[in-house]
């Protein structure tokens, strides 16, 4: 047995040959990949539409593996152990693998082959699509499932107003049930998405020209579109198996058994295109221990393929959702917060002891520590585990699995840093795969190795091996002032999504240039891209700084006048702002001229940043009151406006006692005593409200600003990435920070000082910048291939005499 012949060169099929390299085969290996490039990462295929490159998502191929592209096999010759080529070619095998794959189903409906319709599945797919979209302006995907959210997402972020025609009741029916699916759309239109359930396909309708010009639904809507993507299902690609007489099932897939062998015993199958028990598998967990059991197999062993891990954890359109075990039970636990849209439910059986499983949608914090309890003893009361995450993922036992998508038990993973001496997550990623997939369980390996006596590395992630506070250092001392010069010079890669915002906050505390300038415009957060909030519906809110609460009446008309005018809803909350809610993309510019001109500057609501310095109006009006509770909130917040942190910063002043500003729930308050001010720090409210720590008292105004100083830039300094002022203070302990800040126990005080005179001194407000250069000005559209269009997905309605967003009714089902 020394050639295996592998047909098709997908995910599934690298990963049966990187496993049979791995395993010690000595044999030849030759791979015939239909495709004119080799094996790439289809999980992450979006990303290509986000700007990285094929070779960034193509995997090696294995040293001494053969591997011939362009080369479709029509033939496969059982009796002389051959298959053929379409260009002839003859490959010899002593064991056949077939890794086909699957295709999208097209539903057979007239107009489908229309110029501007296209499947979701490849580089070349992806190509055609990101053309098309340049001359088009609205897009319609055609199925509401996994893949189907993730073409949406491509559509959206080419710049289409895009639609979600799915047949179903809810959106991902196969992942969550209709609860979770009304939670997911909301989500889903707040981002300007619109979404059609229970809906069919009657025809693809085409212009005069033969391209898509909408879709007729059979209720006789008719949506507008010019680029239409299916996206309903995929069907196994068994032709080649049928016609060399292999059994198939009777919907499709090549039979196989617990050992991945087709009738033929000679000829095995793995992935998409294998049938097992009657079911095809499409998630790649199934998929890739298909291709390890093969392996194993091949090379005489007797691993069997059983009961494949379903379970999904992702994120779509910036959502998280995650299924795992089943989708019922005799008993269920559910957990709504319709403000948050967070939707968790746990399913136990009758007893409510066992774990059967549960959906996540919004936040899927308790995925990662509950999952492996699947079919075990509950670890504690469902609903609490649906409060607190689940337990310590450490107290598993050995053979629960930790990593579904390589199928690799908590066993496995202590193993390999026991044999191995492992010290960080890469090392248990390259000895055991854990994690190379999805990544949703790389912070249960991190617990792990906690437990296991291993000090865990601080790397922000792949890309740099320094944490956040390390690279503010290496950023502040060698006076780096981009993304590219830091990642070249300290890093590795391109950067991802949890790196380059941290980069993009450390360059804005250090006053590298305002945030949306080159290329520090690329690396900011959604919300940091408009300087707004983006709502449920897809609007954004304009939030002007409104110092200490203090307010003339003119401002006050200024803001009740740009209401008006704009139609937007006004809420004044318990930060002492006044709100103005529903500003569509392209008004936020004209809004904020106007505030501008009238003295208003950017309340940074976006940003993790300071919000407001909250304050009673102190000895001015109260008389209780012992000190200028407003004078010292407005002189902070105009000191502090602007400055970028870990997470977002709220402040307090109380004139007295009495705390009427709440300072003691904030990250830095301030109360009033008679001979001058107590300063509190490391509170906060949210999920879980913390009383912030007395840290020093009876300071003069100008001994409490230092210490305020000093106090926020070691924050900054020193935090992890958005960690709020509580939790780090816990980490570093009171008394520490008291030394640092107080007895300038590590020398560092007169720097401290340096740096935060330097934020004061170059302060600048972001939108007043962003009104007087036309270039950042341009980016303020719906459309990027249509600028003056308005997004026609967003309405409203009246309520109060105030506008609010029209959504769809959350409908919360319970069994």
């Amino acid at each position: 047995m020394s050639r295996v012949v592998v047909v098709g060169h997908g995910p599934t099929s690298h990963r049966l040959v990187e496993a049979l390299v791995d395993k010690g085969f000595d044999g030849r290996i030759t791979v015939l990949g239909e495709e004119p490039r080799a094996a790439y990462d289809r999980v992450a295929l979006t990303s290509y539409l986000a700007g990285r490159s094929a070779a960034d998502l193509t995997y090696p191929v294995p040293e001494g593996v053969v591997l011939r592209l362009s080369s479709r096999v029509v033939e496969i010759d059982r009796r002389n152990r051959t298959v053929v080529t379409a260009d002839g070619h003859a490959e010899p095998y002593d064991v056949l693998v077939l890794a086909t794959g699957s295709s999208p189903f097209v539903p057979p409906v007239p107009g489908r082959d229309a110029e501007g319709c296209f499947v979701y599945r490849t580089i070349d797919d992806l190509d055609a699509i990101r053309e098309a979209s340049g001359r088009a302006t609205t897009g319609v995907v055609i199925g509401g499932g996994l893949l189907g959210l993730e073409a949406a997402d491509a559509l959206r972020g080419l710049g289409l107003s895009t639609h979600i025609v799915e047949m179903g009741g809810w959106l991902m029916p196969r992942q969550v049930d209709e609860g979770g699916g009304a939670v997911l759309r909301n989500h889903v239109e707040a981002l300007g998405l619109s979404v059609h359930t229970e809906a069919g396909v009657k025809e693809i309708v085409a212009g005069p020209d033969g391209r898509v010009a909408g879709l007729l639904k059979p209720d006789g809507q008719t949506i507008e579109a010019q680029v239409v993507v299916f996206s309903a299902g995929i069907r196994p690609r068994d032709e080649l198996a049928g016609q060399a007489g292999l059994e198939v099932g009777g919907r499709g897939g090549i039979a196989v058994d617990d050992g991945m062998r087709t009738s033929d015993p000679a000829i095995y199958a793995v992935g998409e295109c294998a049938l097992h028990e009657g079911t095809v598998y499409g998630l790649v967990g199934p998929c890739f221990t298909m291709a390890e059991v093969a392996a194993d197999r091949i090379l005489g062993g007797e691993a069997v393929f059983t009961r494949a891990d379903m379970s999904t954890k992702l994120k779509l359109l910036g959502v998280e959702v995650a299924q795992f075990g089943a989708m019922d039970g005799a008993l269920d636990v559910t957990f709504m917060d319709p403000v948050s849209g967070v939707y968790q439910k746990l399913f136990v059986s009758d007893d409510a002891r066992t774990l059967l499983g549960g959906i996540c949608v919004g936040d899927a914090t308790p995925y990662n520590t509950l999952k492996p309890f699947v079919g075990r003893d509950l670890p504690g009361a469902p609903g609490e585990l649906l409060f607190t995450g689940g337990p310590a993922s450490t107290d598993l036992p050995d053979d629960a699995q930790v990593c579904s998508c390589n199928n690799v038990t908590k066993g496995q993973v202590c193993a390999a840093i026991a044999g191995n001496g492992l010290t960080d997550v890469a090392g248990i990623k390259d000895c055991t795969r854990a994690g190379t997939t999805c990544g949703s369980c790389l912070p249960m390996l991190k617990q792990i190795l906690v437990k296991a006596g291993v000090e865990v590395s601080k790397s922000l992630c792949e890309h740099f091996a320094h944490s956040r506070a390390e690279l503010f250092d290496i950023v502040r001392v060698r006076g780096i002032t981009t993304f590219s010069q830091l990642i070249a010079e300290h890093g590795t890669g391109r950067g991802c999504d949890v790196c380059k915002p941290v980069v993009a906050s450390i360059l804005a505390s250090l006053g590298n240039g305002h945030i949306l300038d080159g290329e520090q415009a690329t690396l900011q957060d959604t919300n940091d891209h408009f300087l707004a909030n983006i709502q449920r519906n897809g609007t954004y809110s304009v939030v002007p700084r409104i110092p200490g609460g203090e307010i003339t009446p003119d401002k006050l008309i200024v803001i009740g006048e740009v209401a008006r005018d704009f139609d937007l809803y006004t809420k004044i909350t318990g930060g002492q702002r006044i709100d103005l809610f529903g500003a569509r993309v392209e008004q936020l510019p004209l809004i904020w001229r106007r505030l501008v001109d009238a003295g208003f500057e950017s309340g940074h609501a976006y940003g993790k940043a300071l919000r407001t310095v909250k304050s009673c109006v102190g000895s001015t009006w109260c008389r209780y009151g012992v000190q200028d509770a407003v004078g010292l909130a407005i002189d902070l917040e105009l000191r502090y406006r602007g400055l970028r942190s870990p997470h977002k910063l709220k402040s307090a002043v109380s004139g007295c006692a009495r705390e009427c500003a709440e300072a003691r729930s904030k990250d830095f308050g301030i109360i009033a005593t008679e001979q001058g001010w107590n300063l509190y720090v490391g509170g906060n409210g949210g999920f879980t409200p913390r009383h912030a720590d007395l840290f020093a008292a009876d300071l003069s105004t100008g001994e409490l600003i230092r210490t305020i100083d000093r106090f926020l830039m070691f924050y900054i300094r020193t935090a992890d990435r958005l960690q709020r002022t509580s939790v780090w203070l816990e980490n570093q302990g009171l008394a520490y920070v008291k030394e640092v800040i107080l007895e300038d126990s590590l020398g560092i005080c007169a720097d401290l000082d340096a740096q935060m005179e330097r934020h004061v001194a170059t302060y600048a407000d972001e939108w007043g910048a962003i009104l007087e250069d036309p270039e950042k000005l341009r980016r303020f559209v719906s459309f990027v291939n249509a600028p003056g269009t308005p997004d026609p997905s967003i309405a409203f309605e009246t309520e109060r005499d105030q506008v609010k967003p029209v959504l769809i009714p959350l409908e919360v089902v319970r069994s």
